[in-house]
């Protein structure tokens, strides 16, 4: 699917793996929208690869709904990228015995709000607009791409949260994909592994940390970049026979229980 002079959402696009995203998008000739919180990135990355950066809170349906309209004004609407994410890290109950030190009931709902509700929100609006899109050569309205994670599938201790939110990413795949076909749109999954992002910092002891993170990789035994898994969204984008899918991107790790 050839992608130039179209339009492209990308939420959490103003840093990490979704600016790796929003640049690979530019450079296809695609107008992208940076949909995200932090507006001061978001602006300095629009600038530069010509966007528009629209400020959206993926749990609030209404900032969704504007980030949609403002792709679609400027040009068909035919790509979307789910990067928004967050995590949270607690041990399904405490140690003490008591329900109190359980996990957070309100952190587990936030994180499924955010990674899970906030990308079925996302897709069914930007689906909608894509459906009236005209068709290329091949049928196709536009496409799709979610951003789970392996811990979708290898979820460590203290992940109970985080790995129900990508799980359920996984799960709605190829039940949206086989509902989004009828108007010619096409919805794949991308579950990276250990990417080298903003979260791990900077300095002398982060690259320490990030190197011996890379070790538990199996090949190549490092973290994988921005770079790597925009280049796997971008192919499940443009492939027009590539639909419905769950990719592993992560060097063939197996995460361990922690």
């Amino acid at each position: 699917m050839d992608l130039k002079g179209s339009s492209a959402i990308v939420t959490g696009g103003a840093s990490g793996i979704g600016a790796a995203a929003v640049r690979q998008l530019a450079d296809l000739g695609v107008t992208v929208v940076i949909a995200d919180l932090q507006a001061e990135k978001g602006e300095v990355l629009a600038e530069e690869v010509k966007g528009v950066f629209a400020h959206v809170d993926v749990t609030n349906t209404e900032q969704i709904g504007a980030a949609v309209k403002a792709a679609a004004d400027i040009a068909p609407l035919r790509a979307v990228v789910n990067s928004a994410g967050i995590g949270w890290a607690q041990r399904t109950i405490g140690r003490d015995g008591t329900v109190e030190s359980a996990h957070s009931l309100e952190a587990f709902t936030k994180v499924i709000a955010i990674n899970l509700i906030g990308t079925f929100d996302m897709v069914r609006q930007a689906a909608t607009a894509m459906s009236l899109n005209e068709p290329d050569d091949d049928g196709c309205r536009g496409a799709i791409v979610n951003l789970a994670s392996v811990a979708a599938f290898d979820g460590q201790i203290g992940q109970a949260s985080y790995s129900a939110s990508k799980g359920g990413v996984v799960g709605m795949t190829l039940p949206v994909a086989r509902d989004l076909a009828a108007s010619g749109i096409r919805l794949n999954t991308v579950a990276p592994g250990l990417i080298d992002t903003p979260i791990y910092g900077e300095g002398p002891e982060s690259e320490a940390f990030k190197a011996k993170l890379g070790e538990s990789v199996l090949f190549p035994r490092r973290l994988g970049t921005g770079a790597e898994l925009a280049s796997m969204v971008i192919e499940c984008l443009t492939n027009s026979y590539m639909n419905g899918e769950t990719v592993r991107l992560d060097g063939g790790i197996r995460m361990p229980p922690k």
